[in-house]
């Protein structure tokens, strides 16, 4: 990891949506993770690609209103300076858990502390609002992804095999938990 940057991190406002976007570039598909459920435990491998690719989700059109000033969801914002480079966004979920919909930190400022930083805020939101943990969702070619969750303490789950049925590219969701 490179120098860790210090940031500023936000709620999303009525002057900040316009940014909300921003953080969302292309990431590295570099393989797929091979999850494997054994005595009661879940692992996984990782096969990676001879070849890797790049992908970019489009950007998200929600009602931005519904995250400001909300008492159980909410979306946080990495500043450097006056720069939108990151952004958490999550909910409370019927099982006591913060859901994380998305994590995103901009290409060029990737690998320095920014997704951790974001990751202790958005504990720090499920905390107080007295939730036993944080959970996502991630798709089994994410492994960039998955090693990072694993990394910040997060657990593997589960695996569903039919919730991205329509989607012919993935094959996998997993759910990753991290418990207070």
């Amino acid at each position: 990891m490179s120098d860790h940057i210090t940031i500023s991190i936000r709620p999303l406002d009525s002057a900040t949506v316009a940014v909300v976007n921003e953080t969302n570039d292309a990431f590295p598909v570099i393989g797929y993770v091979l999850p494997q459920f054994i005595n009661g435990e879940w692992s996984y491998e990782e096969q990676l690609y001879d070849h890797p690719q790049s992908i970019r989700f489009p950007d998200d059109h929600l009602d931005w209103a519904t995250y400001i000033h909300s008492a159980d969801r909410i979306v946080l914002l990495a500043f450097l300076d006056e720069a939108c480079v990151g952004q958490i966004r999550l909910h409370r979920d019927w099982n006591r858990f913060a859901y994380i919909e998305n994590i995103a930190v901009r290409s060029d400022y990737r690998q320095h502390g920014i997704g951790q930083q974001l990751l202790e805020a958005a504990a720090q939101w499920a905390k107080d609002k007295q939730l036993v943990g944080l959970s996502l969702e991630a798709q089994h070619d994410n492994v960039i992804a998955c090693r990072f969750y694993a990394r910040h303490g997060f657990k593997l789950g589960g695996v569903d095999t039919l919730k991205q049925f329509a989607n012919p590219h993935i094959d996998w969701t997993l759910y990753w938990y991290k418990v207070f």
